[in-house]
């Protein structure tokens, strides 16, 4: 168990944490969420111990392991993969180097026989004979292929090397786990071996993520960061969010009465708790729900952007027709080939590729920024688009105040009209007047969604527009996507957005293109589809 007392940290008249006591407990997963700048990273900091509070104390279960998710990708590039895993469980590890070293002298003496005695009774209790056969498995399964498994961390890609130090993170059973984002660079199948590894942990995980869906499959408790105190709460993120937004509309409605605000609400927790089906750990946190007060159920304080499209004019019969599209890097190695495919009314394509600089040339094509090797496209007469880049750095060089910012793209000059936009994506009062050429990543891609809802375009090219947005900004934006009528071509990491969005799926290759009408989890858990990827991506390596 590990638990904090009295916790406080402040940087100057900067507040992250005002006493702040909570209890994390064995068999549970918290996930925690909270705005840009709450503390979330900050906050496992501390836990850790690699920051100290102002004031307060963290306890941890005496001989209690604790393991945590590296950072620091070159921390190890001097030790080979396997060895690099094994240092996660570091009792072992100094067993094992203690081991060694003994045994390497050349005058062995008696007294050193008794000492490697002792140590080879703590390496059996710790199962060390298992030891590089559990982390090789514990790496397979992260997708770091064997051949890589004694190469130096220093040879290894930066994706290949997270994987290694969550592998590390994860071995050797720690009672206490602390992940920081563990899903980035990771793929599909990988993150999904995760979900089913920390669905049968048995032990604490504290996790923060910006990822609803990996969130909803993992967490039986939610710990939000808000007003500098951190409030559990049961179940997952979903729920959370659900709860809380059944919460606040209840508040608001004055006149429905208190035993009627009840039962809706223990309706909720019934139905949820019916339906919570979506990971391993369904059956704890059903079990969980049902034991769940309805009081605890609370109104969240957080606040979302006001993210609205509408478009001006219906789109055509005619919207996108694409010949024979191929693209490839300087060095000649190909993007994708031979993509062939017709828009229709409706059709929110979710766009893939294992590459992601595949999808961003495709998009940069079709928007007229980038020349393609071959083929041709033709917009409909009635197609208007607005297009979100993964890269908006160009949009802001210059001086601009926020108003004067968006100013530039809106034929309507008013700056209260202006200001009703950027007010939308929470830019209010002075914050209009910040400068964007210093904005942080998720005010940019704020400010570019507002210029987006300006043009009032009927088909929506979104290339990861979650990127840099907090958990809240991510949620409005999907909603807005459900809803959205007209035509998208999006592409994104975050899997919910993928799923609850995607109509249509359109998989660009070097070698063609996989084109289905079909969900995103459809997608992905179809086995013939995956026998038709394997053969789509002969040469995909050498892409970078």
């Amino acid at each position: 168990m590990i638990s904090t007392s009295n916790l406080s940290l402040r940087y100057g008249k900067r507040v992250l944490f005002d006493e702040v006591s909570i209890k994390f407990t064995p068999g549970n997963c918290y996930g925690v969420i909270g705005a840009n700048g709450a503390g979330k990273s900050t906050f496992l900091k501390i836990l850790s111990g690699e920051i100290d509070p102002t004031t307060g104390q963290v306890s941890i279960t005496p001989g209690d392991r604790m393991s945590v998710l590296k950072q620091n990708h070159f921390e190890f590039d001097e030790y080979p993969v396997l060895q690099t895993v094994m240092m996660g469980n570091k009792k072992l590890w100094e067993v094992i180097q203690q081991k060694d070293a003994l045994y390497a002298k050349p005058d062995f003496s008696d007294a050193d026989g008794i000492k490697a005695a002792e140590l080879e009774g703590l390496f059996a209790e710790m199962e060390g004979w298992n030891a590089e056969s559990d982390a090789a498995n514990m790496l397979s399964g992260l997708g770091v292929k064997e051949e890589l498994h004694l190469k130096l961390m220093s040879e290894l890609s930066g994706k290949e090397k997270v994987r290694v130090l969550l592998a590390q993170a994860l071995f050797g059973n720690p009672d206490i786990l602390l992940l920081d984002e563990p899903t980035n660079d990771l793929d599909v199948e990988t993150i999904a071996w995760l979900e089913n590894f920390l669905a049968d942990f048995e032990n604490t995980v504290i996790v923060v993520s910006h990822d609803r869906h990996f969130l909803d499959a993992v967490c039986t408790h939610i710990a939000d960061i808000d007003f500098n105190k951190i409030q559990l709460y049961t179940g997952n993120y979903t729920f959370w969010y659900e709860s809380s937004q059944l919460a606040l509309r209840q508040r608001s409605d004055q006149n429905k009465k208190m035993e009627d605000k009840r039962k809706e609400l223990q309706e909720f927790v019934e139905r949820f708790s019916a339906n919570a089906s979506k990971s391993r750990q369904a059956t704890s946190r059903k079990k969980l729900l049902e034991k769940l007060v309805i009081d605890d159920i609370k109104p969240s304080t957080r606040k979302y952007p006001g993210i609205i499209f509408k478009a001006d004019r219906d789109c055509g019969d005619q919207i996108l027709n694409v010949e024979n599209l191929s693209k490839s890097s300087a060095d000649g190695v190909s993007y994708f080939s031979n993509v062939t495919f017709t828009l229709t009314k409706g059709d929110k394509v979710a766009v893939l590729s294992k590459e992601h600089i595949a999808i961003t040339s495709f998009f940069q094509i079709i928007m007229g920024e980038e020349m393609p090797d071959k083929g041709e496209f033709n917009w409909g007469s009635t197609i208007t688009k607005s297009y979100l880049p993964n890269e908006n750095s160009s949009y802001f060089t210059a001086d601009y105040n926020l108003v004067d910012w968006l100013r530039q793209y809106s034929t309507e000059k008013d700056e209260t009209f202006i200001r009703g936009f950027l007010g939308r994506m929470l830019f209010t009062g002075e914050e209009t007047l910040k400068k964007s050429n210093v904005l942080s990543g998720g005010e940019k891609v704020r400010c570019m969604v507002s210029r987006m809802m300006l043009t009032n375009a009927n088909c929506l090219i979104l290339d990861e527009p979650t990127n840099h947005l907090d958990l809240e900004s991510i949620t409005a934006f999907n909603n807005a996507l459900k809803d959205w009528k007209h035509v998208a071509l999006f592409t994104s990491h975050d899997h919910e957005f993928m799923q609850t969005v995607a109509n249509r799926i359109i998989e660009i290759t070097p070698n063609g293109i996989i084109d289905k009408r079909m969900s995103y989890d459809d997608y992905i858990a179809d086995e013939n589809i995956k026998a038709m990827r394997e053969k789509m991506y002969p040469k995909l390596e050498k892409v970078k």
